[in-house]
């Protein structure tokens, strides 16, 4: 609620702004603090992703560590008696990749999920989505047009230019090791041109990816927000809040650079943040608590623009599954990805 001193130094700040010539060149101090609140709404799933794919992709130093893109991470641990994991971060710039999956005991459950940097789960290999038969799926980029080779089973298209594979598969007991050790090294990931055993195309230009950590997050969210929107081509739902982000400075290659902003708009978009994040923490509660149904997570017409559905899900849940999969009820959810 806006008090007599916000209202108070809008009308000062208007004041300085009309006489220096700059009046409709920003939003104004009420509009900054709104953008920011529903800027870091929209956001937080994007950076957070960003951060966990700079970790396990990028940054070799992170301890999280996986692989480099396109390459497959098959993780054993030998006291889980559940599910065994396996990460894939797959970068769809230049081309298609193919995912092969072997023939599985028809007694063994698996998936596939594939998560882009939207946190929508836009598809799934498995048991129950695909069966347990041996298949190649390949997995597109937003703008990627081509033709679709004979045997692929499935194509799934990702909204944006880097996605993540979670591959969950079922382990009996810890005697069945070894069973899924076998089953794992039959998972394959290959790129398109490799597949065709044809010329790949030329490679996407070498990124600067920005160093993150959840510390740095908290003074540089718009920053990284910018940084990973050249990847994620706006939906047609996304054009508005885009189109108020850039009043702010805030979009693809924009350069957002908290240091360079009037010391009133740098506790006008603090504030805002903090509005945010207390919104979808009640979010986060009102779905657990409140209407107990969980934290439901899906693709783009599941969430359907609602980013404050899709920002709850994402805090508490990121990489986990649909609700067809899988139901996630307690807010520590537990999700698979180590």
């Amino acid at each position: 609620m806006l008090t007599k001193r916000d209202f108070l130094r809008c009308a000062a700040l208007a004041v300085v702004a009309t006489k220096s010539g700059l009046a409709g060149a920003r939003p104004g101090i009420v509009g900054t603090r709104d953008i920011a609140e529903a800027g870091f709404i929209y956001g937080l799933p994007i950076v957070l992703n960003y951060a966990f794919m700079y970790a396990h992709a990028v940054d070799r130093t992170s301890g999280q560590f996986k692989a480099p893109f396109n390459q497959i991470k098959n993780i054993f641990t030998h006291n889980d008696t559940a599910i065994e994991t396996s990460i894939l971060w797959i970068d769809l710039r230049s081309e298609p990749v193919i995912l092969s999956v072997p023939a599985m005991d028809p007694k063994c459950y698996y998936s596939v999920m594939l998560c882009d940097l939207n946190s929508y789960n836009y598809g799934y290999i498995g048991s129950r989505a695909t069966g347990n038969e041996r298949g190649n799926y390949m997995v597109v980029g937003p703008d990627w047009e081509g033709a679709t080779p004979a045997e692929i089973k499935k194509v799934f298209r990702s909204s944006t230019q880097f996605s993540v594979a979670g591959y969950r598969t079922h382990l009996h007991n810890p005697d069945d090791l070894d069973n899924v050790k076998e089953v794992k090294a039959d998972y394959k990931v290959q790129l398109l041109s490799a597949y065709l055993q044809e010329s790949p195309p030329r490679s996407a230009p070498a990124i600067d990816f920005p160093n993150i950590s959840m510390e740095l997050v908290n003074t540089k969210f718009f920053e990284y927000l910018d940084f990973a929107l050249q990847f994620a081509p706006a939906e047609a739902n996304e054009t508005e809040t885009r189109a108020q982000l850039a009043r702010i400075g805030t979009g693809p290659r924009k350069a957002f650079n908290f240091k360079d902003l009037s010391p009133e708009d740098k506790v006008e978009i603090a504030l805002g943040i903090k509005e945010g994040e207390r919104k979808i923490d009640e979010a986060v509660v009102d779905a657990i608590n409140v209407r107990r149904d969980g934290v439901m997570l899906g693709d783009s017409a599941f969430f359907n623009g609602d980013w404050l559905k899709r920002a709850a899900a994402a805090k508490v849940g990121i990489y986990g599954h649909d609700a067809a999969e899988a139901m996630h009820l307690h807010p520590c959810v537990l999700h698979d990805v180590p």
